[in-house]
């Protein structure tokens, strides 16, 4: 267990001194300014932890009320280890810790601060300190980060054990798996069956081998689904679940018990299920969730190329970008708003559920059931975000309403499959319904994270350039033929083909807002694109978070994603006016300097497109 290396005479808490007093000259008391100086100190004792600070957190308050803690850190496990709230200098602190906690704000380490003083509860322990005397922020610092729930603990005592133990487990299920298709004719045609139903729904390409993945991350994992989120009948309620347990029955009928298979990591579960019932916000067993799927439940008898969407969408971002969307509902269509009957949405890459729970949350209660039932859409490619996803969106309807619905809005199906003009014959004739249901639907808002590599879903599918015949015909006919580039591969990039079919599914009409790669703002090969989304567009709103490692970063952690390729925020508006015009195009860039600290404190004080200063640009002769 490490221990906090700080001490009154640190450098680090001499910078923090000195921000305070140059905040303190330009006249900055507000809680806005003045916290960032301490959420850079908490940053740095983080990493020392191993913890990752983040801002913003949210979780659910007293009576169902969305929260945002100003700051949270979690362990590389997705486990939250401790929280901060700060306000400013003017308040009365211990007045500010009764009216929070009143809304339902955690006690479990959490600290609570001015730039003067800080409360630090743990459960029952209270901790008050001067934070003007070093000495007393050391102090408060040090109790802050010893704290250790015991279920932490015993977590990392089960992942020591097992870390090496479940890819062998999973193997092992991979050999009975092939041994049945040799031996148990009833288990050789329910797989034979399912797979044909993945090649049609996923990939044409799809392998054997994974889909024998597929069944083995079902197998490992769905008893997290029934405890962790307290859902036990997860698979009798969700389509997909269903239609792999009649594979699983199969597979079951001769000899094999998958409870004394799995008894071997018996204490592994139980070790997941302590930890995430130190948990008690949804959205924190959800992350905490994903990432055991990351690290111990994918890859085992194959290697997986991409996670496909797994990848948690800061909430400044996603806030944003819903509001955002909001915003232009209202002043480009006149008035309308996303609780708006006939405004349909979709997420087509959804992975774990996070912009369509948002896009609820923003939605009038009144509207929501209604939007729920029949206007909210989404797809994922991969099975264990899929079902991520799906309790995800039904559990925030059930804390908005009280009532437990199952989500119809959801398919497990690769957009850029479903735009074919074969007939896609799903899983079953629920999905089936429900993709046509979609195809017929006309699509006024599209939203999400596009995946950046799409081009496969295994490495066994030995496809690693995906060929999508309809998208990339589009493809080829538009933004390829329009660009004066020698080299046009980037072009095949999955974000690419995203705008590209989302621009198309909107019709005459509507928003694609999605969070991207922004190579495509200014590379060579995306002249042809430019030029495509000038002319095609009504309005086109970029917000440049920058990012880009080979462009010199002044900073560590600059990106907001943590990745090396830069990033934007994209609004695409398609209106019915005249577009002969072109479109005007508005361009905000971010401080170069700023760390990704910083870029969501501004997303989270502009709150959407409509307080950011914008630069109207007009395109050069590479539209550029």
């Amino acid at each position: 267990m490490p221990t906090l290396n700080l001490t009154p005479t640190d450098n680090r808490i001499t910078a923090y001194y000195d921000e305070l007093q140059r905040l303190e000259r330009l006249g900055a008391t507000n809680e806005t300014a003045v916290r960032l100086p301490f959420q850079t100190l908490l940053e740095y004792c983080g990493r020392q932890y191993d913890l990752t600070l983040r801002l913003e957190s949210p979780m659910k308050g007293r009576g169902g009320n969305q929260l945002f803690i100003d700051a949270a850190l979690f362990d590389e496990y997705n486990l939250l280890h401790g929280y901060c709230e700060s306000k400013d200098i003017h308040d009365d602190l211990r007045a500010e810790v009764r009216r929070k906690l009143e809304r339902g704000y955690p006690r479990n380490n959490i600290i609570f601060q001015t730039p003067e003083r800080a409360i630090l509860l743990q459960n029952d322990w209270q901790l008050e300190a001067d934070l003007t005397d070093p000495t007393q922020l050391v102090d408060v610092l040090q109790a802050f980060f010893d704290y250790r729930p015991q279920a932490y603990d015993e977590w990392e005592e089960a992942v020591a054990q097992f870390k090496d133990r479940v890819p062998e487990i999973g193997n092992s299920l991979a050999k009975i798996i092939v041994e049945a298709q040799e031996t148990n004719p009833q288990f050789t045609a329910a797989f034979t069956a399912f797979h044909k139903k993945c090649c049609q729904a996923l990939n044409p390409n799809l392998s054997q081998a994974a889909v024998q993945e597929m069944l083995i991350q079902h197998l490992l994992t769905v008893r997290l689904f029934r405890t962790v989120f307290s859902n036990s009948d997860f698979t009798r309620r969700n389509v997909i679940a269903r239609e792999i347990e009649i594979v699983i029955d199969a597979l079951t009928s001769h000899a094999f018990s998958r409870e004394v298979f799995l008894e071997k990591l018996d204490r592994f579960y139980i070790a997941i299920e302590r930890a995430a019932a130190m948990m008690k916000d949804y959205a924190q067993k959800q992350g905490f969730l994903n990432t055991v799927y990351e690290q111990f439940f994918q890859g085992f008898s194959v290697k997986v190329a991409d996670t496909h969407g797994i990848v948690y969408t800061p909430q400044p971002i996603v806030d944003f970008i819903v509001n955002s969307v909001e915003q232009i509902l209202k002043t480009e269509f006149d008035g309308r708003t996303l609780s708006d009957p006939g405004v349909h949405i979709i997420d087509p890459f959804v992975g774990t559920g996070n912009f369509i729970v948002r896009i609820m949350q923003e939605i009038n209660k009144t509207a929501l059931a209604d939007k729920y039932t029949g206007e909210l859409h989404c797809n994922e490619v991969m099975l264990l975000p899929y079902y991520i996803a799906s309790m995800n969106i039904e559990h925030e309807f059930y804390e908005a309403t009280n009532t437990y619905q199952p989500f119809q809005g959801i398919c497990l199906a690769d957009t850029f499959e479903t735009v074919e003009e074969r007939q896609l014959q799903m899983f079953t004739p629920e999905i089936t319904e429900r993709v046509e249901k979609q195809k017929d639907t006309d699509m006024f808002v599209i939203i999400g994270n596009p995946p950046y590599n799409v081009g496969q879903v295994n490495e066994n599918d030995n496809n690693k350039n995906r060929k999508y015949e309809t998208v990339d015909k589009w493809l080829a006919e538009t933004y390829a033929r329009a660009s004066k580039a020698s080299n046009k591969n980037k072009l095949s990039d999955a974000y690419v083909k995203a705008i590209l079919w989302g621009l198309d599914r909107i019709g005459d009409e509507g928003v694609v807002a999605f969070v991207t790669n922004n190579s495509f703002l200014d590379a060579v090969a995306f002249d042809g694109m430019r030029k495509h989304l000038a002319e095609e567009c009504d309005a086109i709103y970029i917000l440049d978070l920058g990012g880009n490692a080979r462009k010199g970063l002044k900073v560590s952690d600059a990106n907001v994603f943590g990745i090396r390729v830069g990033v934007s925020i994209n609004l695409f508006v398609k209106t019915k006016r005249n577009p002969s015009a072109g479109a005007r195009i508005f361009y905000h860039r971010m401080d170069e300097a700023w760390n990704k600290a910083q870029k969501f404190e501004f997303l989270r004080h502009r709150e959407h497109l409509g307080n950011v200063p914008w630069q109207t640009l007009q395109p050069d002769g590479r539209y550029t």
